[in-house]
């Protein structure tokens, strides 16, 4: 059955189809030939059930307040207050698009929005201060990868809805330790980067200049302040700042600075509403999926045999790691989040495992994928963006991913990293 299942599935994604299509269609023939006691109809209730949770109310107003800050001037003011600090010292510009990226991750929450928002205008300024292209563009991709780390973070909205019982707020507010951990080891990075080959220093803004660019950021900042801070001093849950960003995010655009009219709004919220559909039907098809190969019991076949009848959560976390990891490196994050979680997390639960220590290696690992040969997406993202070829986007990414996996083995050996600030 398993067999047949994953063969199907293969065999319609190298036939060109959507990843919902193979998962929906491999669960159908399985229900049908191998299942004559269940119903059918029972896989369309599993996937309504899906998208009828509360938690997922916060993806589509997450993705329309980054959608409408896209649009406008936001980050722009975010570069211009970040280079204005400190884009004069050693690899200063690298380190104003690690930092942007951070920022406006705090933002989107997504990292193929960051790529388009922050990586246009960056990538010309690390050329026009003699960075190789292949390194402007490697830079970008992997620190996008910090937006699916600092909140608020889709990635861990889709963890907490296939993980039972794990709050999206602990989990937002897990995320801020890694995600400056990152920024943290690629500054470093790019001091030494810029200094071994003598990249020439920017120019140094007066403090004036300084003064302006952070008036100018002053509202966009207090967007991540105020889903932070909120979620943190329990004020409102992520879902009500979800709608408080969307709000935000239409005063400060259309009233404050003037950079959307009116009549943008709805085309904006079309474009959302693209996303979101894209993203619910992906969550509706995991949910059918992950109720099969729970059905089948697959997770305990899998488990017994990967960890063992016994395993350490040392052991849990590394395997975890691994099939995460691997799995984002071909398919999309969301899908991976959706099918792997319900396998490995009874397994990790009962090795002792903390469910939000698991939740921010779980989305580490997917956000490590999205930018690792040979299809993660935040790779053919940059290709169509910057409208350069596969190789030419990967061929600066090996130190980034060395700089990720180290990171990644602090993180699982040390979970005061995610859980400090709770």
């Amino acid at each position: 059955m398993v067999a047949t299942m994953l063969t199907i599935m293969i065999v319609l994604l190298i036939m060109g189809f959507p990843m919902m299509i193979p998962m929906i269609g491999a669960s159908m023939v399985v229900v049908i030939f191998f299942m004559p006691n269940v119903d059918p109809m029972f896989l369309v209730q599993q996937m309504m059930e899906g998208i009828s949770s509360y938690v997922l109310l916060a993806v589509p107003l997450f993705i329309f307040a980054a959608d409408i800050m896209s649009t406008g001037k936001t980050s722009q003011r975010l570069l211009d207050f970040v280079g204005s600090f400190i884009g004069h010292v050693r690899g200063g510009y690298a380190i104003t698009t690690a930092a942007a990226c951070t920022l406006f991750g705090s933002i989107s929450g997504s990292t193929q929005a960051t790529v388009v928002a922050i990586g246009k205008p960056m990538r010309q300024k690390l050329l026009s201060v003699g960075y190789k292209d292949s390194s402007a563009i490697a830079l970008i991709i992997n620190a996008s990868d910090i937006a699916l780390l600092i909140p608020p973070s889709i990635g861990m909205i889709i963890y907490a809805l296939a993980a039972p019982r794990v709050s999206v707020g602990d989990l937002f507010i897990a995320g801020i330790g890694p995600g400056i951990l990152i920024f943290t080891m690629f500054a470093i990075y790019s001091y030494v980067h810029a200094k071994i080959y003598k990249i020439p220093l920017a120019k140094k803004h007066s403090w004036k200049e300084r003064y302006q660019t952070t008036i100018r950021a002053l509202f966009p900042l207090g967007f991540p302040a105020i889903i932070v801070g909120g979620i943190y001093f329990g004020i409102f849950s992520p879902t009500e700042a979800a709608g408080i960003s969307v709000l935000y995010a239409l005063i400060l655009e259309l009233l404050i600075f003037r950079t959307i009219k009116l009549p943008d709004v709805p085309k904006i919220a079309l474009s959302t509403g693209l996303v979101t559909s894209a993203v619910f039907v992906l969550v509706a098809a995991g949910q059918a999926f992950s109720w099969l190969i729970s059905y089948a019991r697959v997770p305990q076949m899998l488990t017994s045999t990967v960890l063992g009848s016994d395993p350490t959560a040392l052991q849990v976390l590394i395997i975890v790691s691994i099939f995460f990891f691997i799995g984002c490196m071909f398919v999309d994050p969301i899908v991976v989040i959706l099918i792997l979680t319900p396998i490995f997390y009874p397994a990790a639960m009962q090795a002792g495992v903390d469910p939000i220590h698991l939740g921010i290696v779980i989305v580490f690992q997917a956000a490590l994928g999205s930018a690792t040969p040979p299809f993660g997406v935040d790779i053919f993202t940059a290709s169509a963006v910057f409208n350069k070829s596969y190789l030419d986007v990967i061929r600066g990414t090996p130190p980034y991913i060395v700089m990720l996996l180290f990171a990644s083995v602090l993180i699982i050996l040390f979970e005061e990293i995610s859980l400090f600030l709770l």
